[in-house]
């Protein structure tokens, strides 16, 4: 590997065990094997750099189990099956999702780390919407982004989070789809007619 391809190994070993906050460009230069001119001439600077080694990390985390997916796209068997893979791979990816959960709370403290990531999330989104519905990447819409897209970052969002504060009371895989069978059923059911009401 060349100071660039160390440089990313180096950095996403940091952010597992240190966080964003807590990396210094000596840091990522020691756990790299290189020195610190190399972070500015490959990346420009070292948020650019945690920035790209986190996209990464996340890009990983989500080839890991891609293509293992059961059921047809859509269906609730590949929901339970995505999720079932989500907490199975947890306790590795955990500090993945606390990491990123620092960048967003962090306020202005990391502007340009924030800046990146958040041009990342419609990445993001892609991947997901194409791995719970089946449908490639270079098929989806802009539409299926920000809806489907924001809908399923939103849940793997949440359920990260409760896993991180308390993976003991934490969802399983059964009942995240279980709940989502039967958020689907009271959102299908027919109003009653407010005059039948009176």
């Amino acid at each position: 590997m060349g100071h660039r391809e160390d440089l990313l190994e180096g950095a996403k070993t940091c952010l597992l065990e240190k966080g964003f906050a807590r990396t210094t460009a000596r840091d990522v230069v020691s756990a790299s094997g290189t020195n610190l001119a190399s972070i500015g001439y490959h990346y420009g600077s070292k948020d650019a750099l945690l920035a790209q080694a986190y996209v990464a990390l996340v890009e990983e985390w989500g080839e890991s189990f891609q293509a293992g997916l059961t059921g047809e796209g859509g269906s609730l068997e590949r929901f339970r099956a995505f999720w079932e893979a989500v907490v199975a791979r947890q306790p590795a990816s955990g500090p993945v999702w606390a990491a990123g959960l620092e960048v967003a709370l962090s306020g202005e403290r990391m502007p340009e780390l924030r800046a990146q990531l958040a041009a990342s999330q419609g990445e993001g989104r892609r991947g997901l919407v194409s791995m719970l519905t089946g449908t490639p990447e270079e098929e989806l819409t802009e539409r299926d982004l920000r809806t489907l897209g924001a809908f399923y970052q939103a849940l793997l969002n949440g359920l990260m989070m409760q896993w991180l504060f308390d993976p003991s009371s934490a969802a399983g895989a059964e009942e995240f789809t279980e709940g989502m069978r039967r958020a689907v059923e009271l959102a299908g059911r027919t109003p009653a007619d407010p005059a039948q009401q009176t």
